[in-house]
C-alpha cells in the first residue's frame, strides 16, 4: 500500500459541486486531489443526469413542435426515430463536456484519482481502483459524493425495472412505460418517452404531481400530461410488480387505484437519498443524521473543522447549482478566505413541457407560514410573444411582501421558464421591489417582459391586462 505525499485538499466526488470545489481550490493555490469512482468527471449530473436528460428533452420538444405546427400549416409528417443516432448524439454531448472537464483539471494541476474513496481517519482516504489501492493523506477534505435513486423494497431483479440512469441509457422505446413517481425526474422522463412514442402512464402516491408546487403553476403541465399520457393516476401506490416473459405485471393500491396492468418497462423515480453510506465518514469523526445527511455550518464545515460537505449530501434542495456554489464556499474557506453560503433564493426548474420554475418564497409556503404577502400574476395569453410561439399556457407570478412590495418569490410556468427564472433570483438577491421590476424596460416582444407586466398588474398599470389599481 503506497502513501503519496499529503495534499492540501482532497475532494471526494467530481459532480458539479466537487469539480467546482477542486478547480477553485487549485486556482487559490492549494494542492488538490479529486477522487472519482467513474472513469469520467462530472458525477451523476453530467454523466447520467442533468445533461443527458436535457439533451433528450430537447429532442422531445422538437418532436412536439413539428406535430404542433401541423395545425398552423407546416406538416412535417411523423418523425422517423433512429434510436442509435439519437443515443450517440446524447452520448457525444456528454463526452464533449466530460472531456472538457478533464482538460481543465489538467491545466489546473488537479490530480484526478479514479476509484472509490473512503475515510480511514480524519486525515486519510483509501482509494480503491479497478487494479490498485492507495491511501491519500490530506490536510483538509471536501465530501461531495452526491445522492442515489430511492428503490422500492421487494421488487424483482429485472432489467426492465429501471431508474433514471437506465431511462437515460435509451436502450429502447417501450410500447408501454410506467413511471412510478410524479416528481420532477419522473415527469421529465415521461415527457421524453411519450414524445418518442411510448404509451406512458404516471402514478403518484400523493394527491398532486410535484408535491409542494404551487397548484396554479402545476395546472398547465397537468392538463397537457393528461392529454399526452395514456394514464395519470394520483393518490395511488404500486403495491406489487411481477416479472413475466411478456412484461411486468403491476398491481396498484389507493382510493382510485386502477386494475392490474402490464407494462414493457417500469421507471422508478421516487426521489434520491444521500450517498454518505459509502464514504465511511464516521471513521473521520464526521457526524451524520438518521437519514444519512451531513450537517454543516454556513461555511460548509462539518463537525470536524477541516472536513467540509456540500451538495445533495447536506440536504435539500438537491440541485447541481446549489452544490456548485457550496463547493466554491468550501474551497475558499479551506484556502483561508472568509466565504459563506448565504443564498436568499435557490431556483428550481422542472424541464417538462411546459417548464415550471420557481425561487424564493412560494405561495404554498407563504400560506403554511401565515406570511403577510400579496400576489400578482400575468397570464401568458396576454403576451404577444407567447401567442406567436403558440405557447399561451403560461403564468408569471410574483410573491410580494405586503406593504413594501419587496419581491420574496417568483414562480413561472411556460416555455423557457428555466431561463426566465434567473431574473427572479436576481430580484430577490438584490432586494428588488415590484416597482423596480415594473420600471425596468424589457425588450418587446419577449417572454421576459411577462415578469415586468406581472409587476405592472400589481400596480394596475399593465397595458395588456385590464385590472383596477390596488396601489
Amino acid at each position: 500500500m503506497a502513501y503519496n505525499d499529503c495534499v492540501d485538499l482532497a475532494v471526494l466526488g467530481s459532480g458539479p459541486g466537487g469539480y467546482t470545489a477542486a478547480f477553485r481550490a487549485a486556482d487559490l493555490g492549494l494542492t488538490t486531489a479529486l477522487v472519482e469512482r467513474r472513469p469520467t468527471l462530472g458525477g451523476v449530473c453530467l454523466n447520467v443526469g442533468c445533461i443527458p436528460s436535457k439533451a433528450l428533452l430537447h429532442a422531445a420538444r422538437v418532436v412536439e413542435e413539428t406535430r404542433e405546427m401541423k395545425a398552423h400549416g407546416l406538416d412535417f409528417g411523423e418523425p422517423t426515430i433512429d434510436l442509435d443516432r439519437l443515443r450517440n448524439w446524447k452520448d457525444k454531448v456528454v463526452g464533449q463536456l466530460t472531456g472538457g472537464l478533464a482538460g481543465l483539471a489538467k491545466k489546473r494541476k488537479v490530480e484526478v484519482i479514479e476509484g472509490t474513496g473512503e475515510f480511514l481517519g480524519p486525515n486519510q482516504i483509501r482509494v480503491t481502483g479497478v487494479n490498485d489501492e492507495r491511501v491519500l493523506r490530506f490536510a483538509q477534505a471536501i465530501i461531495a459524493v452526491g445522492s442515489e435513486p430511492v428503490r422500492l423494497p421487494g421488487l424483482p431483479e429485472d432489467p426492465r425495472i429501471i431508474d433514471s440512469t437506465g431511462a437515460l441509457a435509451l436502450v429502447d422505446i417501450p410500447e408501454r412505460l410506467l413511471v412510478v413517481g410524479g416528481g420532477i425526474i419522473g415527469l421529465e422522463m415521461a415527457t421524453v418517452y411519450q414524445a418518442l412514442g411510448s404509451r406512458t402512464t404516471v402514478v403518484e402516491m400523493m394527491a398532486q404531481l410535484m408535491p409542494g408546487t404551487d397548484t396554479d403553476l402545476l395546472r398547465p403541465l397537468q392538463r397537457r400530461l393528461q392529454k399526452q399520457c395514456e394514464n395519470l393516476y394520483l393518490d395511488t401506490r404500486v403495491s406489487a410488480i411481477t416479472a413475466t416473459a411478456t412484461g411486468l405485471t403491476v398491481s396498484f393500491d389507493g382510493p382510485k387505484a386502477p386494475p392490474t396492468a402490464e407494462f414493457d418497462r417500469v421507471l422508478l423515480a421516487l426521489g434520491r437519498i444521500p450517498n454518505s453510506h459509502g464514504v465511511n465518514a464516521p471513521a473521520a469523526g464526521v457526524k451524520m443524521d438518521e437519514y444519512g445527511f451531513i450537517p454543516v455550518d454556513n461555511q460548509q464545515r462539518t463537525n470536524v473543522p477541516h472536513i467540509f460537505a456540500i451538495g445533495d449530501l447536506v440536504g435539500q434542495p438537491m440541485l447541481a447549482h446549489k452544490a456548485s456554489h457550496q463547493g466554491k464556499v468550501a474551497a475558499e474557506t479551506a484556502a483561508g478566505l472568509n466565504s459563506v453560503f448565504a443564498a436568499r433564493a435557490i431556483p428550481a426548474v422542472a424541464y417538462t413541457d411546459p417548464e415550471i420554475a420557481w425561487c424564493g418564497l412560494t405561495e404554498s409556503d407563504a400560506r403554511l407560514k401565515g406570511a403577510n404577502v400579496e400576489l400578482s400574476r400575468f397570464p401568458w395569453s396576454a403576451s404577444g410573444r407567447a401567442q406567436a410561439l403558440g405557447r399561451t399556457n403560461g403564468i408569471s407570478k410574483l410573491v410580494l411582501e405586503a406593504g413594501t412590495g419587496r419581491v420574496l418569490g417568483v414562480g413561472i410556468v411556460g416555455h423557457g421558464a428555466g431561463e426566465l427564472i434567473a431574473e427572479g433570483v436576481l430580484a430577490i438577491e438584490m432586494g428588488a421591489t415590484a416597482k423596480d421590476l415594473a420600471h425596468t424596460i424589457h425588450p418587446h416582444p419577449t417572454l421576459s417582459e411577462t415578469l415586468m407586466e406581472a409587476a405592472e398588474v400589481f400596480f394596475g398599470t399593465a397595458t395588456h391586462v385590464h385590472k383596477r389599481s390596488r396601489k
